[in-house]
């Protein structure tokens, strides 16, 4: 049974299908401002089995004051950015990448079939919206398991959970970032930083969350919890992969204009007029 002190579920909803980049088939599961999920502003599950789907990519594009995750499942990614990093992604593998004052750089997919990952935005609190942008990448073997209950399991990107802390630690929200795999009807009740809003995405099988009365949300869809000491959770009986997601809220005000995000209309006005004016860059070193 869900134990007592587990967060509510308070709300729920589909990831709904768009475009982004240059042409690529996506669903949102969420991007926009909302309280119950600050420091957290968007979620993009990607992927398709038809190259034509994703092949566009992402060109050559600006960040500035959020922090980037790419979370790849299955295929290859190939990136570059205007620090001079470069590489391909593959399954099993994160980029995390802090935009701080800016950042230029690119996500193109590679044609090898199924594609499947996420992308996760992190807000930047006033304090490090100009910080020195910085970029980071997690080969699979890496990023360590946790065993939270017979038949649950987590990678742990970032964070920490029942001892076991993710190779990402020094980030500004302190986020904690789990890929749990669970068995047809395994459950565990997950403790959480009480300051912390959480949310999680079902990425398939479906799962039951507490306390009573639980609700069962299936593979697509977004769950926001409420507050509480932790999140109860029952796979179904076709198990269950879930991306939870948890971190500080930042509690700023937030002026968003697509890759850019800063605290105020004006200095949102000024990111992109340094950028059609070349100089975005000048201080990013």
């Amino acid at each position: 049974m869900p134990a007592a002190a587990a967060r509510p579920v308070v709300a729920t909803s589909p990831a709904r299908q768009t475009l982004e980049g240059a042409g690529v088939l996506l669903r949102r599961a969420f991007g926009r401002v909302d309280p119950r999920l600050d420091p957290f502003l968007l979620l993009d599950e990607f992927g398709s089995d038809r190259p034509e789907d994703y092949l566009a990519g992402f060109p050559w594009h600006p960040h500035r004051g959020i922090e980037t995750v790419t979370y790849l499942l299955t295929g290859e990614v190939r990136h570059g950015d205007s620090l001079g990093n470069q590489g391909t992604i593959g399954p099993g593998e994160v980029q995390w990448m802090t935009a701080g004052r800016g950042i230029i750089h690119e996500e193109m997919p590679q044609s090898t079939g199924r594609l499947r990952g996420l992308q996760l935005w992190v807000n930047l609190p006033a304090r490090s919206k100009l910080t020195a942008p910085r970029y980071r990448g997690l080969t699979a073997p890496e990023i360590p398991t946790a065993i939270l209950a017979d038949g649950v399991q987590a990678r742990v990107v970032s964070g920490e959970i029942d001892g076991v802390r993710g190779p990402l630690q020094d980030l500004v929200a302190a986020p904690r970032f789990l890929h749990l795999s669970c068995s047809p009807a395994a459950s565990v009740f997950l403790p959480l930083p009480p300051a912390h809003n959480a949310f999680g995405y079902v990425l398939d099988g479906e799962g039951a969350f507490g306390p009573e009365p639980v609700q069962r949300v299936p593979a697509g869809e977004l769950v926001i919890f409420g507050q509480g000491e932790g999140i109860w959770l029952q796979a179904g009986r076709g198990g269950l992969e879930l991306l939870l997601a948890s971190g500080q809220p930042l509690g700023e005000p937030v002026a968003w204009g697509g890759p850019i995000v800063m605290n105020t209309d004006a200095e949102l006005s000024s990111a992109y007029a340094e950028y059609h004016a070349g100089t975005f860059l000048s201080h990013s070193r």
